[in-house]
């Protein structure tokens, strides 16, 4: 693996969920917003994630029931990160965010515990065993039994591209992390 896909793994480990207090009814305008921003301005190593809890329920109206989904904590989003000076400042002047939830202007990180009970699914990035150039063989799908070399490795998708020998010749194609073995 490259040191950068290890180091933003190792980053995403030492990284603390944090609540950001919101204009209630902005939350998933808040979200997009910030998740638009760590993509533009490349800090995907230090912003890892952004969530507006949500709960599922049943909606009965007219003798119909319909499931719905409603906001746990209206006014309030979840964020993963890592705060320093930049990222701070990024969700601070996000347009809707009004604070972090802390003392002053220090954000206060959610115990593991904390996070738990709200239901947070944390996603942390899968570890897989390859880097670039090495050779596997597809075990499962359309291309099973074939052999490949390792092009590129995205964690956050969990896909491998890969060149595999078809007909005389190198096809690129991407294959799920559970589609492959190491050879």
């Amino acid at each position: 693996m490259t040191d950068k896909v290890e180091s933003r793994i190792d980053r995403a480990k030492r990284a603390n969920w944090y609540v950001v207090h919101t204009y209630s009814g902005h939350e998933n305008k808040v979200k997009a917003n910030i998740e638009k921003m760590v993509e533009n301005r490349g800090m995907m190593d230090d912003i890892f994630e952004v969530v507006v809890p949500t709960e599922e329920y049943i909606d009965a109206k007219g003798g119909k029931q319909e499931v719905k989904q409603r906001k746990l904590f209206p006014g309030y989003v979840l964020i993963k990160m890592i705060v320093n000076d930049v990222s701070w400042y990024l969700v601070r002047n996000t347009r809707g965010v009004t604070g972090f939830v802390g003392p002053g202007s220090k954000p206060v990180p959610l115990s593991d515990a904390e996070v738990k009970e709200l239901g947070v699914q944390d996603t942390t990035l899968p570890s897989i065993d390859l880097k670039e150039k090495d050779v596997i063989k597809v075990i499962t799908g359309p291309f099973e039994n074939f052999m490949g070399t390792v092009d590129s490795i995205s964690l956050e998708k969990q896909k491998v591209k890969a060149f595999v020998s078809m007909f005389g010749r190198e096809t690129l194609v991407e294959l799920d992390f559970d589609q492959i073995e190491k050879i």
